[in-house]
């Protein structure tokens, strides 16, 4: 299979160590399951591309391109599949070794340019001092949101096959580090490691051989949303709350607000997705609710485990106490461990929160039933006192690698993991309001209004108290949709909290009209509270998106003129 060349900076001889160690491994799978004759046709097709591709030797372009053009479609498709699988190989060696040269750096004490270290020690040269980034920070929000795309057909299995290959690089490096830091000169362990290492992952590429790269049926919405949340379980969960620890290690340990949390437009996104409704809402939020809370358990669980302080050791504060005493915990081993029987009756809160906001059973039966939370902070201020508790009686250590992550988690991703935006087309919202004002009798073609009627209307009725819709009316499927996905979004705010929407995006926004229109279908629904004139507050911020060049270049007087708008 595809080798890197040998000349290369030192530097970059475990990648090229680990292109050829994962190139080897799916040669010989493609050998051991697909026969000598197809193994020797990829080399022959790859042994030709270098030929062309690094010395320019045309002779090896033409026997390539006839070879190709000979291969039967069993053959063309047993090419291109090892050949797009050593791509996704080498993608994730490349990977590793991005982290293994950040790695290089800190242990050097030196700071890879586009790092968090290095943007801090730009800031300490230019004498800006902790207490104003902390500051800064505090009032600021940065939010990665993902999104699907239409055209993603790789497989769940595939993703979770090659995340396995990634974590056994990785493992490949701390046993060499493991080695290295032993000093034998000859290391019969090491050997043995290795192997069970190359075992396990020869046996991850034989199921990527065997495993179906693209799907035959199109992805649904419960699907994309399933898909986007394993990334919360492998990555955003565990790795968000390390990005603020290191924030704060760098400010000297000063706390940082929470500033940085998920969005998502999976299952809101309704901007030419007639298959995202009222349902996926809820279905996105009961999904990423029952991960964000079963996070929760399983750090509290562990957290159970490990907080094994007796009173009769160590004097218990009384706020921790007060926590232990509301425990539904009666087991007599552990009435003298404060924090684990708080720990019992705060994952029993959990587990009936889960059962709660999604129907789900936690993974271990608490001691005994209790009521749930009623938000994230009420959890949060459990946490909390066991943390001041700890720090109270001089163990804050003990906070430190499990407990304080698990708050920052709380705060960062509350029930609701992750917050959905609402995205419609402002043509779309526009029909929904015609027909509202065409069956109440306002006005019998909204449509055909100009600009400035349409706003003089719009005004007015948002300045008018009374909802629109008429009782028994008959209205279009697809108003129906509109109303029913702004009525469910302030469900969701009421069940999951305000955070779990607070955003409705509108596509191809070309007037303030379309900024209003969406600010009526809120008040429709009760999203909207007051008048213009008189304390008007919607629940969720309109938010222009401005796509062609023309919308772009007059983004700022629409903005203007919205902002200029009385209320």
């Amino acid at each position: 299979m595809p080798r890197r060349p040998a000349a290369a900076p030192d530097k970059d001889q475990p990648l090229i160590n680990d292109i050829r160690l994962l190139g080897r491994l799916l040669g010989d799978v493609i050998r051991e399951h697909e026969g000598v004759a197809i193994y020797e046709l990829i080399e022959q097709i790859r042994q030709l591309s270098v030929a062309y591709r690094r010395q320019a030797d045309h002779a090896a372009d033409r026997q390539l391109k006839k070879l190709l053009k000979g291969l039967t479609d069993d053959q063309a498709v047993s090419v291109i599949r090892a050949f797009t699988y050593f791509s996704h190989l080498a993608n994730l060696a490349e990977d590793r070794h991005h982290i293994r040269r950040r790695e290089v750096h800190e242990r050097a004490g030196s700071v890879q340019e586009g790092s968090l270290a290095h943007t801090w020690e730009r800031m300490h040269r230019a004498g800006v001092p902790a207490e104003r980034i902390a500051e800064t920070l505090a009032h600021g929000h940065v939010s990665p949101v993902l999104t699907a795309h239409p055209t993603e057909v790789q497989r769940k299995s595939i993703l979770d096959a090659e995340r396995a290959i990634a974590r056994l690089l990785a493992e490949r490096d701390a046993i060499h580090a493991s080695a290295e830091a032993g000093g034998a000169k000859r290391d019969h362990l090491l050997n043995r490691e290795l192997a069970a290492n190359e075992a396990q992952m020869r046996a991850r590429i034989t199921q990527l051989w065997h495993t179906r790269l693209l799907r035959f049926t199109k992805l649904t919405v419960a699907d994309e949303i399933e898909n986007a949340l394993t990334y919360y379980q492998g990555t955003f969960l565990p790795e968000i709350p390390r990005i603020y620890a290191d924030i704060e290690a760098a400010l000297q340990g000063r706390h940082v607000a929470p500033f940085l949390r998920m969005g998502q437009w999976i299952g809101g996104d309704r901007d030419g997705n007639p298959n995202v409704t009222a349902e996926t809402l809820r279905l996105a939020l009961r999904w990423q609710a029952d991960v964000a809370l079963r996070h929760c358990l399983t750090q509290v669980h562990l957290l159970g485990a490990e907080l094994s302080l007796s009173a009769m050791l160590i004097p218990v504060p009384a706020a921790m106490q007060a926590l232990a005493e509301r425990s539904p915990d009666t087991n007599e081993h552990r009435q003298d461990e404060p924090y684990r029987r708080a720990l019992t009756g705060i994952y029993a809160r959990l587990a009936a929160t889960l059962h709660e906001l999604t129907g789900g059973e936690a993974a271990r039966h608490a001691v005994a039933p209790q009521d749930p939370y009623a938000s994230a902070d009420e959890l949060l201020e459990d946490l909390r006192t066991i943390d001041a508790a700890l720090a109270e009686q001089g163990c804050e250590a003990l906070a430190i690698q499990r407990l304080r992550p698990l708050i920052r988690t709380v705060e960062v991703f509350g029930f609701h993991l992750a917050t959905v935006d609402l995205r419609q087309s402002s043509d779309q919202h526009e029909l929904a309001v015609a027909d509202l004002l065409a069956t109440a009798r306002i006005e019998p073609d909204y449509s055909a209004l100009d600009e400035t009627a349409k706003q003089q209307l719009l005004l007015r009725l948002l300045n008018d108290a009374r909802p629109l819709r008429v009782i028994d009316a008959q209205y279009t499927a697809h108003t129906l949709s509109e109303l029913a996905i702004f009525e469910t979004a302030r469900e969701m705010r009421q069940r999951y909290g305000k955070a779990a929407i607070r955003h409705a995006i509108i596509s191809h926004t070309e007037t303030v009209s379309d900024l209003l229109e969406v600010l009526l279908l809120q008040k429709e629904v009760g999203l909207m509270h007051g008048t213009l004139d008189h304390d008007a507050c919607a629940e969720l911020i309109v938010v222009p998106l401005f796509e062609t060049i023309e919308d772009l270049r007059n983004a700022a007087s629409i903005m203007d003129a919205f902002y200029r708008l009385p209320g």
